[in-house]
């Protein structure tokens, strides 16, 4: 175990809802109020959450994929001076296709402690909505933009046997189900919209079928794709 810093300093990584507002934990909420900053991907998108909790008047500093490599060390140094600072990102789990690696790697490194809370993660969250196998199941984040990649992926997913999970634009969402059931248009899929959100849909069938709604429904929104080889 890593030894504790000499100060009572810390990096805590705080999970925050996925979309419904009411979806963060005592814990996070403890956190965030009593933090001495808060670390955030979007400083504007974060504030609406803050304000309806009633966390107001807490220093918010940006993070985000553009200024991580800068900003880390000065968190690092502020955490070891002695503060406690709250990573937040947009929505769900820092870290999880958001800004946070490098800020725990740098704790990692440099013996900073740090805390991760758990909550919301909108990859459980749909893969548990699936009503797919989730004894083994592996997240692949967002799916390349290049089509050879994306089918390759896509391939080497259904030939595990495991159940994938994907995050996927609503403007290639359905070029993606057309790859998906040229592979196997048996497969089985679910195109899990908007989670948590008031308009939250899941669409559950085979490759073929699920293709086939989303040519005549174009989606809007977030979107989360699971997949599972046909038994």
């Amino acid at each position: 175990m890593d030894s504790p810093n000499e100060t009572s300093g810390r990096i805590v990584i705080v999970p925050t809802p996925i979309g419904n507002l009411g979806d963060i934990t005592l814990r996070a909420l403890e956190i965030l109020q009593t933090a001495d900053r808060i670390a955030c991907e979007d400083t504007r998108h974060s504030a609406p959450l803050l304000a309806h909790h009633g966390i107001s008047g807490k220093p918010l500093v940006s993070l985000h994929e553009h200024n991580e490599a800068r900003r880390v060390p000065e968190l690092i140094a502020a955490a070891r001076a002695g503060e406690t600072i709250a990573l937040i990102s947009d929505a769900g789990m820092p870290g999880i296709s958001d800004p946070g690696y490098r800020l725990v790697q740098a704790c990692i490194a440099s013996a900073t402690p740090l805390e991760v809370l758990p909550g919301p993660s909108a990859v459980i969250t749909a893969l548990i909505g699936s009503g797919f196998p989730c004894h083994a199941f592996r997240f692949g984040g967002f799916l390349s933009i290049k089509t050879g990649k994306r089918r390759a992926t896509l391939a080497s997913t259904l030939e595990s046997g495991e159940t994938g999970i994907f995050f996927e634009s609503p403007h290639r969402i359905v070029s993606t189900l057309g790859i998906l059931a040229e592979i196997n248009p048996a497969a089985r899929t679910c195109v899990a919209r908007e989670l948590t959100k008031k308009f939250e849909t899941y669409h559950r069938g085979t490759a073929a079928e699920v293709l086939a709604h989303f040519q005549a429904h174009p989606p809007k929104g977030e979107i989360v794709l699971i997949v599972h080889a046909a038994q």
